[in-house]
C-alpha cells in the first residue's frame, strides 16, 4: 500500500454519546443521544501535542496513551502510514465512566478524523472496516455502532469483525438520561455476570429483545414490557445499589428505565414533553435529550 497523502488543514469531527443494551439486547442494541464531543486534529511537522477541556481534563493523558491518539494511529496504520506529527484538541461533554460511551465516543473520533485527513480516505478505511476497527478498539460493538452511525443501531460479530446496522428510531422517542456524580467500571460491572444463564432466561431476553426492536421504531406504547431484562440488570445491581433502585422506582411507575450500559446512569425512553424531575432527588443529574440521527461527523471548523 502506498504512504497516504495527508490533508494540510484542520478536521473537526463531532461524536454523539451513546446508551446500550437498553434492557434485553446485551452486547447488541444501542442509541445515539444528543450530547456531544467535538475534537479538532490538525496534521503537524513533528511530535503529538494533545489538549483535553471539559470531562476528563484533569485526569486524561497527553501522550500516545490518549484514546483520541490511538485510534487515529491505528487508523493511519490501516491507510497506509503515520503523518509526523499531530495536534490534537479535545472539548469533552460526554460525562466519563458513566455509561454513556465516553470511550466509545473517543474511538470513533479519531478514526473519523483519521480517514477525512487523508485524501481518499473514505475508500481506504470504508464504513465496514472503520466499524470492525472500532469495535476491536472498544472491545465491544454496541456503542460504537451507535457512536458512528447515529440512531438506534444493532451490532452483531462475524469471523471478519463487528458490523453493524442502523434504524429509524420512532417518532418522538425521547431519552431522558439520569446521570450520576459517582462513575462506573465497565470492566468490573462484566466481572459481576454470571458464566452462564438458564435457558429460560435467554430465551425470555431473546423474545424481549425482538420487541426491542420493534418498540424502538415504531410502537414505542411496547417500551415498558420490551426493555424488560434478565441477563445483566439484576446481576450487576448489587454493585451499584442506587442506580438499580432508581431502575426499579422508574418502572414501577411505568417508566421504561434501562441501565445505560453497564451503568451507573440510568436512561429513561420517554415521549415528548416528559418532566421526570421529581425523580432526580440528591443523586442525580436529569438530562432531557433527543435520538442523534447523524452520527459522527465531520464538520466545518468554523461552526
Amino acid at each position: 500500500m502506498a504512504r497516504p497523502s495527508f490533508r494540510a488543514a484542520p478536521v473537526r469531527v463531532r461524536v454523539p454519546a451513546t446508551s446500550a443494551n437498553l434492557g434485553p439486547g446485551f452486547d447488541a442494541f444501542g442509541l445515539a443521544l444528543t450530547w456531544h464531543d467535538d475534537v479538532v486534529v490538525r496534521v503537524a511537522d513533528s511530535g503529538l501535542s494533545i489538549d483535553v477541556a471539559g470531562e476528563g481534563a484533569d485526569d486524561l493523558p497527553r501522550t500516545a496513551r490518549h484514546l483520541v491518539a490511538r485510534s487515529l494511529r491505528a487508523a493511519f496504520n490501516a491507510m497506509g502510514g503515520q503523518p509526523r506529527g499531530l495536534e490534537i484538541v479535545c472539548a469533552n461533554r460526554i460525562p466519563q465512566a458513566r455509561g454513556l460511551g465516553s470511550s466509545a465516543a473517543a474511538i470513533v473520533a479519531g478514526i473519523v478524523a483519521a480517514r477525512a485527513l487523508v485524501l481518499g480516505g473514505e475508500q481506504l478505511l470504508d464504513d465496514d472496516a472503520a466499524m470492525a476497527m472500532a469495535a476491536r478498539l472498544e472491545g465491544h460493538a454496541d456503542n460504537v455502532a451507535a457512536c458512528l452511525l447515529g440512531g438506534v443501531t444493532i451490532a452483531w460479530a462475524e469471523d471478519a469483525g463487528a458490523r453493524a446496522v442502523r434504524l429509524e428510531p420512532a417518532d418522538g422517542l425521547t431519552p431522558v438520561a439520569f446521570v450520576p456524580t459517582t462513575r462506573g467500571s465497565t470492566a468490573r460491572a462484566r466481572k459481576a455476570l454470571p458464566a452462564s444463564v438458564p435457558h429460560g432466561d435467554a430465551a425470555w431476553n431473546a423474545g424481549r429483545s425482538a420487541l426491542l426492536l420493534l418498540a424502538l421504531t415504531s410502537r414505542p406504547d411496547l417500551l415498558l414490557p420490551a426493555t424488560e431484562d434478565r441477563l445483566h440488570q439484576e446481576a450487576r445491581a448489587p454493585a451499584m445499589p442506587r442506580t438499580a433502585a432508581l431502575v426499579r422506582k422508574l418502572r414501577a411507575d411505568g417508566v421504561p428505565a434501562v441501565l445505560s450500559g453497564s451503568g451507573p446512569t440510568v436512561l429513561a425512553l420517554c415521549g415528548p414533553g416528559a418532566d421526570l424531575s421529581s425523580y432526580a432527588g440528591k443523586v442525580w443529574q436529569v438530562v432531557p435529550l433527543t435520538v442523534d440521527l447523524q452520527g459522527a461527523v465531520a464538520l466545518p471548523l468554523h461552526d
